[in-house]
């Protein structure tokens, strides 16, 4: 059986900038076990818990990391965090959805996109001062409804939302 090595402390943020970097390369695996060797030392660490769900939901078109992606949102500390990648985390899958639009339906695929919407609205109404990340992924999310009319409202096909309120 290998035991996995633990990463010094020190390390902790050249490791994260990797992380990053291996997200922007298209590599969201290496990302992912880096993030999780950083939560290893620090389970907190706020930073790698972002990077390590934006990884997860890179993955999407891949794999099914869905589980995996919102098991990170309760470890955020912020309201705003907690409903602004939510709505990342269902955006995403919407967005994998409308690239493999053989395996789903158009109702699934608006579903998904509706509550990324709900949580960006959520996230909207306790964001911080001069931030409007969330209006952005609103719209980003709004004009996909608007460019492909077969996407229309279904029933949900995929279980419980993301988080309770």
């Amino acid at each position: 059986m290998l035991e996995l090595k633990s990463l010094h402390r020190d390390a902790i943020p050249s490791a994260l900038a990797k992380a990053e970097r291996y997200r922007l390369l298209h590599e969201p695996w290496q990302s992912e076990s880096i993030c999780q060797d950083v939560l290893r030392v620090d389970p907190e660490n706020q930073t790698a818990l972002v990077t390590l769900l934006l990884a997860l939901t890179d993955q999407f078109g891949q794999a099914f990391k869905v589980q995996e992606a919102k098991a990170v949102v309760p470890r955020l500390h912020d309201e705003y965090d907690r409903a602004y990648y939510s709505g990342i985390v269902s955006e995403r899958r919407a967005q994998a959805l409308l690239h493999q639009s053989r395996h789903a339906t158009g109702s699934a695929i608006y579903d998904w996109l509706r509550e990324a919407m709900d949580w960006y609205e959520r996230a909207e109404s306790v964001r911080p001062p001069a931030n409007d990340d969330a209006l952005l992924r609103w719209n980003t999310c709004a004009r996909i409804l608007m460019r492909n009319p077969q996407l229309q409202p279904g029933q949900r096909e995929r279980g419980e939302p993301i988080m309770s309120e």
